[in-house]
């Protein structure tokens, strides 16, 4: 059981949860909780943002019922969560990484960002949103001492269009990235090194029993909520 320490609005639709509990189980940048909601039969998963010490920060986006009745929780409410969910990013593959954002993707890379800056690693940063008003986390990495880029597709903010616009204006080895789908396949088509994409999938139990979240990879099948959400580009089938 998890207690909440603050639960806000951070941007258009996305709300920054704090909790209080045991984060032991979390040992990678790039996992995920899975929280019950009461009247809910399925869990919801939720991407780890950061982990300090007995407090846990999920920044999650109101996309449907589940997420519309976490928005609306307040102080002091507890939670029934799973945590320490999938296999996380392997930060020991690069040097010099570039992290890449979209949207609710974004959440996963602060804490892997700081395990990154731990590892001696300082990666730089792509954040692409819609427009200035989805925007957030952009102070937080830069506090980091990341270099920032934030791209919007309507040029409201930072620079105008896509997050592979931005690649040109950093240097990278290595990659690792979470966000949509269309990202994903325009990412893979910019980028030159190897890397780390991180799925979102529709699941049901959350730790690989149910096999609801399988996908075929050229090694065979994978289950995202447990053999994932991280899988390496060169396995992925397109």
């Amino acid at each position: 059981m998890y207690k909440i320490i603050s639960n806000q609005k951070i941007a258009k639709d996305v709300y920054k949860m704090v909790l209080e509990g045991d984060v032991s189980k979390i040992t990678a940048p790039g996992q995920f909780v899975n929280i019950a909601l009461e009247g809910k039969f399925l869990r919801r998963p939720i991407s780890v943002c950061d982990v300090k010490e007995n407090i846990l920060t999920l920044i999650y986006k109101t996309v449907g019922e589940g997420t519309e009745q976490m928005s609306k929780m307040q102080q002091g409410e507890m939670l029934d969560i799973l945590t320490g969910l999938g296999n996380g990013y392997d930060i020991s593959k690069s040097k010099n990484p570039v992290l890449i954002g979209g949207g609710v993707g974004v959440p996963p890379l602060y804490y892997l960002a700081k395990c990154l800056i731990e590892n001696g690693q300082m990666p730089s940063v792509i954040l692409g949103f819609n427009t200035e008003e989805e925007v957030f986390l952009e102070e937080e990495f830069k506090a980091l001492g990341c270099k920032t880029l934030v791209t919007t597709v309507d040029g409201s903010c930072g620079i105008k269009g896509y997050v592979t616009d931005a690649l040109k204006d950093v240097q990278y080895d290595y990659f690792y990235t979470c966000g949509p789908m269309p990202m994903f396949r325009a990412v893979e088509k910019a980028v030159e090194t190897s890397g780390q994409f991180s799925f979102e999938e529709r699941m049901g139990c959350g730790f690989g029993a149910c096999m609801g979240c399988s996908c075929k990879t050229k090694n065979g099948y994978k289950r995202i909520c447990k053999d994932g959400p991280v899988l390496e580009r060169e396995e992925i089938l397109w």
